[in-house]
């Protein structure tokens, strides 16, 4: 785990030092606003042309594996440094091949060097065997190059943003902003370095969707690395970037009943491999348990690896907003000590602002609330948990993939019969049953999903947006996506968009930000190279049916999985923002409307219409206010420094 920055120069005959701006200094400054991801080592390196910092969590090698990280060929001990955030799962394996095959020696027993090690030996291509969740940058000292890249799903970030003097990187963007000029000293961000700066593009794509999709980030100052590509600033200074991890969905028919029983031993076979793998550790491995069948599984496979495997949990303290019986229930079934952290409405609005201070970028989807507070609670006993994130997407688990065959009867239409019926849907009230029905499906696939997360309309936002561009429109995150999926059931089209947009740009940032808020390395098996290889040679008809979703998995987990668990429906963590926005925190989100000074972008009166009419019960608008209120706070913290989180000091044992 941990938290990088990374500095490389660019400027031809400079030297750090040299210049105008000290980077050393401005590394040293950005380093502690990423305390909390590594409160265990922090670490500086430079030299003529690059500088490195690094805050550890230690997990593997705990004594050792220091970072910024030197290794070297014999010839060579010290060519290459490197910062590394993450975990290589088959690092093993790597490093036993490297001896074997060129005799490589290694100087500790950490991951870090079996990814630089192989890029010395195989060089760029060797990502490509890389099994885990990584950012890394790779210094070569004697070429002077710098490599860098990010895992196949995104699991881990990486900011990146081009200066007048070279190029940073940082796992944080409010540690990357410690590089950016500041253009007015009495102007700041809540942490103090210089502001954001507003992307319309991004904020629009934001309304819509929920979240920032990738490369954007909310500040147009900053861009992100992609998830599966790699990257090499050469030593005149250009950039270059490639993607090496192509994640396409191949569906292949199962026919026979020895085939179905094929596939699910496969699934099973490589989902133990994968938890094995993911248990490597000299740290205690928790697990999270949220009494459905992705942390049901995952739970029980670590099982057969630690007997003694402790689960966590969290609810809200209302009525149908809360698994903590079920996951109870579960934990039981397998035979494995529950914790539990209730939440509270006064826990959701006091720790708002502090969680939106983590995010980096605004990601309106309010299990990030529960996610923050059973992190932080199991951070009191483990260092490490894994996670069920990535099942859904891979095995076809989110009930809007049975939309294709509800559909299908519309859609099979000629194209004169679906306009006809679109235009019948136009004329129905609202509210009429059927009515969207009728909408989506006069629309192709390209045309009425992209992504989980749908909060405004784009033709809702120009009362409310003022920055609001007809030319912007989603079909620009999606249209590329949809290109490279041509020719296959648009179950696995669904689940290919999910992977570059739902996926990476909502379920991981949450994953990864609130576990890092609290010093807490989460690790996610479903989202493993290998078990993506199994995943996407299911067919649609083993994926959703009428009745279910992720057939296969329930199939494959049979052995595993306690029978009360297979077939529940999905619920997640989720969190009664509906009735809280209603009822006592309507204050306080009335309080952040009139507040905040983003009236150049959003309408304030147009919100608190909506939140109004929420109060009324005149519709439910509270995924709406919620996304326009997460955007507030951050504007707030990162541009104007009006509102300033109280940001814990994380202060924990180094071993546990």
């Amino acid at each position: 785990m941990c938290g990088l920055m990374g500095f490389v120069l660019t400027t031809p005959d400079g030297r750090i030092g040299d210049g105008p701006v000290d980077r050393v200094a401005e590394v040293a400054a950005g380093m502690p606003l990423c305390r909390h991801r590594g409160p265990d080592e922090p670490g500086t390196w430079h030299d003529d042309r690059v500088v490195f910092g690094f805050n550890r969590l230690a997990t593997i090698d705990i004594e050792h594996s220091q970072q910024p990280l030197r290794w070297g060929p014999p010839d060579d001990p010290e060519r290459y440094a490197m910062v590394f955030n993450g975990e290589i799962y088959n690092y093993l394996e790597l490093r036993a091949g490297l001896t074997e095959e060129f005799g490589a020696e290694f100087r500790t027993e950490g991951d870090g060097e079996s990814i630089v090690a192989g890029y010395h030996y195989y060089g760029p291509s060797w990502v490509s065997r890389l099994r885990g969740m990584f950012a890394f940058l790779i210094w070569d000292t004697r070429e002077q190059v710098l490599f860098g890249a990010r895992d196949p799903f995104g699991i881990k970030p990486l900011y990146t943003a081009e200066l007048a003097d070279g190029i940073g990187f940082a796992s944080e963007a409010k540690s990357l902003r410690a590089l950016l000029p500041h253009p007015d000293p009495a102007v700041s961000s809540a942490d103090g370095t210089a502001p954001a700066v507003v992307d319309k593009t991004a904020l629009q794509h934001y309304l819509v969707l929920q979240y920032v999709p990738e490369p954007e980030s909310m500040d147009a100052q900053l861009r992100r690395v992609e998830s599966g590509t790699s990257f090499t600033v050469a030593a005149d200074g250009t950039m270059t970037t490639q993607r090496y991890f192509h994640p396409i969905f191949a569906p292949r028919p199962v026919t026979s009943e020895a085939s179905k029983r094929a596939l699910y031993q496969q699934i099973a076979d490589v989902m133990d491999d994968s938890v094995g793998k993911h248990m490597r550790a000299d740290v205690t491995v928790g697990s999270f348990l949220s009494g459905g069948i992705d942390s049901t599984a995952i739970a029980a496979l670590a099982k057969r690896y630690n007997p003694n495997l402790l689960t966590f949990t969290t609810g809200f303290e209302r009525q149908g907003y809360s698994e903590v019986d079920v996951a109870a229930e579960s934990a039981a079934a397998i035979g494995v000590e529950h914790i539990v952290r209730l939440v509270s409405e006064e826990d959701l609005t006091s720790t708002l602002p502090l969680i939106v201070w983590y995010l980096d970028d605004p990601v309106a989807d309010p299990a990030l609330v529960p996610l923050y507070f059973v992190a932080k609670e199991a951070r009191k006993h483990v260092k490490v948990v894994l996670s069920g994130e990535g099942a859904d997407e891979l095995f076809g688990g989110y009930n809007i993939y049975r939309e294709p065959s509800s559909l299908r009867r519309i859609t099979g239409l000629p194209g004169g019969l679906r306009k006809g019926l679109a235009a019948v849907g136009r004329v129905l009230p609202q509210g009429f049953r059927g009515k969207d029905l009728l909408r989506r499906g006069s629309l192709d696939l390209e045309q009425r999903y992209y992504g989980n997360a749908r909060i405004f309309r784009e033709e809702q936002l120009s009362g409310l947006l003022r920055s609001y561009s007809p030319d912007v429109s989603f079909a620009d995150v999606t249209d590329q996506v949809y290109a490279q999926s041509t020719g296959v059931d648009p179950v696995s089209r669904m689940q290919h968009v999910d992977l570059f947009t739902w996926l990476r740009g909502d379920i991981l940032v949450k994953a990864d930000k609130m576990t890092m808020a609290n010093a807490l390395e989460l690790r996610v098996p479903f989202l493993d190279k290998e078990v993506f290889e199994v995943a996407r040679h299911i067919p649609e008809s083993e994926k959703v049916t009428p009745k279910t979703t992720k057939l296969a998995l329930r199939k494959a987990m049979e052995l595993v999985v306690p029978p009360h668990v297979l077939n529940r429906r999905k619920l997640g963590f989720p969190v009664p923002i509906r009735h809280f926005l209603a009822g006592n925190s309507y204050e306080w989100a009335r309080g952040i409307i009139t507040s905040a000074q983003t009236e150049q972008y959003i309408d304030p009166a147009a919100v608190l219409a909506l939140l109004d009419a929420h109060k009324a019960g005149t519709a439910d608008y509270s995924r709406q206010i919620w996304t326009v209120l997460v955007f507030m706070l951050w504007h707030e913290i990162f541009v104007t420094g009006s509102v300033k989180p109280e940001v814990p000091h994380p202060i924990y044992p180094v071993r546990l």
